[in-house]
C-alpha cells in the first residue's frame, strides 16, 4: 500500500515554523561559496572531459555542476548580486536563465529583438560570475508565453501563439533569430565589459527549449508552414530516390489525402502515424518521412552550432534542446541522434508523484483540485536521471523537479545526488528558484481564496522542503563522495535501426509534464529484449549512434535487482533501494545516510560510521564531511535533515479522482485549504550515533547555517550519539 500524508489539517504542532534569517553577515558553518571559483570562467572555457562524459575547467580540472534554474535574472537590480551570492552559498556553480529575446508587442517584426531582456540577462551573468557561477542560457522556447508569435511578424501566426516546429526548418525565422542572437551574444555587457560570447562564464549555449518535430505538437504547425516542409520533404526524397516518381513508386500505393505531386510536395502524415506499426509501402513512407524529419533537425542543430562558434566565436559548450518524443521508446534515440551536432545531451525530466487535477493544473494548486502523494521511492522507475547517456556528450537534466503539491519532497536532493554520482549523469538542474534566497510568498496573490488564501505555485523549488537539502547534497555531487559505477548497458545503434525505430535494448520510461504530454504519462519501459529498467539505478546506461549492434552489452543485473525482495543495490555497493518499504541507505566513506519511511522501515540503520534511530514516519537524514576526511576520522561533520513541509493551516481531505490520463478513478487527496506562509515543517525525531573518537560537541544551526545552540551529546567507546532538536535542519558535529 502507498503510505499517504495521514493528517487531515497539517498541524502546528508537531512542527516548526521556518523563517529565513537576515543571511548576509558571515560566520554561516554552511556556506559552500568556497567550492566555487573566485570568478567564474577564471581560467578559461568550460570543456568537455576526456571520457565524454563530464566537464573540466579551462585549466584542464574536472568540475561537476550543481545547478539550478534562477529567475534572478527577473529581480531587481540591486538584489541580483545578494541573490547570486546566496546560490553559491547554498552549494551552486551554475544556473540556467529560461529566457525570451525575441521581439515582444504589436507592431514588432521579425528584425526587432528585446533589448531590456537582454539588458537582464547581462546584469544577471555579472552578478553570477563575481560568485563563481557558470551560465547555461536559453534564449528561445516556442510556447506562446514566451517566444510566440506576434501577428506582425508576417508568419500567419496570431499574437501570442505556439509557434512550434518554425525553428527548425522556416529560414524567415531562423535567420531572424541568429540576428536576436547576435545581439545577445555580441553586444558589450555593460556590467563586466566583455560580450557573452567572449565571457566563459557562460558555460553552456542552449540553441532552444523544448521543441521537436518529433513530439506531438508537429500537428499543430498551421497548413502554409506545413507546405514549406512538404516542398522541403520532395527535395529530400527526390535526392534519395533520383525523382518524385520513384519515390512514389517505393510507396507501393501509399497515397495520402494533401499529396501534391505536381508542386513537388507529397503530405505530411500526422505524428500518430508515425508511431504506429506499418507494413508496406506506408512503413516505406513513415521510414522516409521519419528520416526526413531527423535529417532536417540535425541539420538545424549542426547550422546553428556552426553558426554560434564560427560567426559569433563563442568558444564555450553548446546544446541543441532538452525535448521528448512522442514515442519514448522508439523515437527518443532519433531526437538525441538529431543533437550530436553539439556538445550537450540535454533533457526536460520531472516528478511529479502521481497526479494532479485542477482547472490550473499546469500552473498552480488551487483550493479543491485533487493529487495523489507518492514518494518515488516506491516508484524508482521514475526517478528523473534515469537516462541513457550518449557516448562523449555529457548528459544533463535541464529542467527538474520533485512538482508540487506532493510532500515527500525532501527525498530529491539527496537521491539526485546520490545517483548521479555513480550513474556519471552531469547535472541536474532544478525548476525553479525564485526571490531573493527562499521565495517568501510562493503564491499567486492575484487570486484570493474565500478564507483568504492564494493559490500555491506549481514549479517553485525556492522552499525549505527543496532548497533547505541543498548544501549536504550539493556537497556530496560536487565532491564526488558516491562512486561513479562501471556501465551496466552499453547498447550501440545504426542509423537504419533509428529510423525503422526498431525497439531498443532499454528506453526511458515518459518524464511528466501536465502542460504537453499528459497529466501522468507512465508507459512501460521495453524489456524486449531482457534488459530491466532498474538498471539506471545499478550504475551508468550508455549508447552509441552510429555504431555497431555487435558491440551492445548488458551486465548480469541478476545480482543487483532483486524482484522478489522489492530491491535494487548499485555495483559499487554503497547505494541500496528498497521500494517495497520505500526506502534508501546511503553507505560510502564520506556520505552516509537514510531517506524514506523511517519507522515503517524499523526505525533503526545501521551503516559503515554511523546509526540512525528515527520515529519519523518520513524523513532525508544526510551526513557528510565539512573537512573532505571520512567520516570515521573527521572532525568536523554536518548532519542535514528533511522531513515533509506545508504552508501554515494547509489542509487536506481523502478524496477519490481520475486517475493517470483521465482514466478511471483513483484515491488520494483533495485541497481544503492551501494556507498560508510561514511554512510548517515536520518535527525531527531522530538519533544520530557516530562511530568517530574525535567527536565531542553537536551545535544547532539556523536555516542559514549560522550557531543556534549547544545540543547535548552522549560519548561512548564508539564515539559520539546526539538527540537532534525537533526543529534540525542542520546540526554541526567537532
Amino acid at each position: 500500500m502507498i503510505p499517504l500524508l495521514a493528517a487531515l489539517v497539517f498541524q502546528q504542532s508537531g512542527s516548526w515554523s521556518f523563517n529565513y534569517p537576515d543571511d548576509s553577515k558571515p560566520g554561516s558553518l554552511i556556506d559552500l561559496r568556497y567550492l566555487n571559483e573566485k570568478t567564474a570562467g577564471e581560467t578559461g572555457y568550460v570543456r568537455v572531459s576526456a571520457d565524454g562524459r563530464g566537464f573540466v575547467k579551462g585549466d584542464g580540472k574536472p568540475i561537476r555542476f550543481w545547478p539550478v534554474c534562477s529567475y534572478g535574472w527577473r529581480l531587481k537590480p540591486e538584489e541580483m548580486d545578494a541573490n547570486a551570492r546566496f546560490l553559491a552559498k547554498m552549494g551552486v556553480n551554475m544556473v540556467r536563465l529560461h529566457t525570451s529575446i525575441s521581439p515582444k508587442g504589436k507592431g514588432k517584426t521579425l528584425t526587432d529583438y528585446d533589448p531590456e531582456e537582454i539588458d537582464r540577462i547581462q546584469r544577471y551573468v555579472a552578478a553570477c560570475k563575481k560568485q563563481g557561477i557558470y551560465v547555461t542560457l536559453s534564449p528561445y522556447w516556442a510556447n506562446g508565453g514566451h517566444s510566440g508569435a506576434e501577428s506582425s511578424w508576417g508568419l500567419g501566426y496570431g499574437d501570442g501563439e505556439d509557434i512550434w516546429g518554425l525553428l527548425i526548418f522556416d529560414d524567415r525565422l531562423k535567420e531572424a533569430y541568429k540576428g536576436w542572437c547576435r545581439h545577445l551574444y555580441l553586444d558589450k555587457n555593460p556590467y563586466t565589459g566583455i560580450p557573452l560570447a567572449r565571457d566563459p562564464t557562460l558555460a553552456i549555449a542552449q540553441v532552444q527549449n523544448e521543441d521537436s518535430l518529433l513530439f506531438w505538437t508537429f500537428q499543430v504547425i498551421k497548413a502554409p508552414e506545413k507546405k514549406l516542409l512538404a516542398v522541403k520533404f520532395g527535395k529530400w526524397l527526390t535526392a534519395k530516390y533520383g525523382s518524385l516518381d520513384a519515390a512514389k513508386s517505393k510507396w507501393e500505393g501509399a497515397d495520402q489525402k494533401g499529396d501534391d505531386w505536381g508542386g513537388g510536395a507529397p503530405a505530411l502524415l500526422d505524428t500518430w502515424v508515425l508511431t504506429q506499426p506499418q507494413t508496406g509501402g506506408m512503413k516505406t513512407r513513415t521510414d522516409d518521412q521519419t528520416a526526413f524529419l531527423v535529417d532536417t533537425q540535425r541539420s538545424f542543430y549542426a547550422e546553428m552550432n556552426s553558426f554560434y562558434k564560427n560567426e559569433l566565436g563563442y568558444k564555450g559548450l553548446t546544446n541543441a534542446s532538452n525535448w521528448i518524443t512522442a514515442d519514448p521508446v522508439r523515437q527518443n534515440d532519433l531526437e538525441r541522434y538529431t543533437y550530436l551536432p553539439t556538445d550537450v545531451m540535454a533533457v526536460n525530466r520531472y516528478y511529479n508523484g502521481g497526479v494532479h487535477h485542477g482547472p490550473n493544473e499546469g500552473w498552480r494548486i488551487d483550493e479543491g483540485d485533487f493529487f495523489t502523494d507518492i514518494s518515488v521511492l516506491l516508484d524508482p522507475r521514475r526517478l528523473p536521471i534515469n537516462i541513457k547517456q550518449v557516448v562523449g556528450h555529457p548528459s544533463i537534466v535541464t529542467e527538474s523537479g520533485w512538482v508540487n503539491p506532493m510532500g515527500y519532497k525532501a527525498e530529491g536532493p539527496l537521491l539526485c545526488a546520490a545517483y548521479e554520482c555513480l550513474t556519471g549523469v552531469a547535472g541536474l538542474y532544478w525548476f525553479e528558484l525564485d526571490g531573493k534566497n527562499y521565495d517568501a510568498n510562493p503564491v499567486f496573490d492575484f487570486v484570493t481564496t474565500p478564507d483568504g488564501n492564494h493559490p500555491l505555485s506549481k514549479w517553485e523549488d525556492s522552499i525549505p522542503a527543496t532548497l533547505g537539502q541543498f548544501p549536504a547534497a550539493a556537497l556530496l555531487y560536487r565532491m564526488g563522495y558516491v562512486r561513479q559505477g562501471t556501465p551496466v548497458i552499453h547498447e550501440e545503434r545504426t542509423r537504419e535501426q533509428l529510423n525503422q525505430r526498431e525497439v531498443p535494448v532499454i528506453s526511458e520510461d515518459p518524464s511528466f509534464d501536465p502542460n504537453h504530454n499528459g497529466r501522468d504519462a507512465r508507459a512501460a519501459t521495453s524489456q524486449a529484449k531482457g534488459a530491466d529498467p532498474l538498471a539506471y539505478l545499478v550504475g551508468p546506461v550508455d549508447v552509441k549512434y552510429d555504431g555497431d549492434p555487435s558491440k551492445t552489452s548488458v551486465k548480469d543485473l541478476a545480482s543487483y535487482i532483486d524482484r522478489r525482495a522489492d530491491t535494487v543495490n548499485s555495483d559499487t555497493g554503497e547505494l541500496s533501494w528498497d521500494y517495497g518499504k520505500g526506502l534508501v541507505r546511503l553507505n560510502a566513506p564520506r556520505a552516509q545516510g537514510v531517506v524514506g519511511f523511517l519507522a515503517k522501515s524499523g526505525g533503526t540503520f545501521s551503516l559503515k560510521d554511523i546509526t540512525v534511530l528515527s520515529q519519523n514516519d518520513y524523513a532525508a537524514i544526510t551526513v557528510v564531511p565539512l573537512d573532505d576526511k571520512p567520516i570515521a576520522s573527521s572532525h568536523k561533520l554536518l548532519v542535514q535533515v528533511g522531513t515533509v513541509a506545508r504552508p501554515t493551516g494547509w489542509a487536506q481531505e481523502p478524496a477519490t479522482g481520475k486517475g493517470e490520463d483521465d482514466k478511471g478513478t483513483m484515491q488520494g487527496w483533495k485541497v481544503v485549504n492551501t494556507g498560508k506562509m510561514p511554512w510548517q515543517i515536520r518535527d525531527a525525531e531522530v538519533e544520530v550515533s557516530v562511530r568517530n573518537l574525535s567527536l565531542t560537541k553537536a551545535t544547532l544551526l539556523d536555516p542559514a547555517g549560522y550557531p543556534a545552540g549547544a545540543v547535548p551529546v552522549t560519548k561512548s567507546k564508539q564515539g559520539l550519539s546526539v538527540r537532534l532538536p525537533p526543529n534540525t535542519m542542520y546540526l554541526v558535529l567537532e
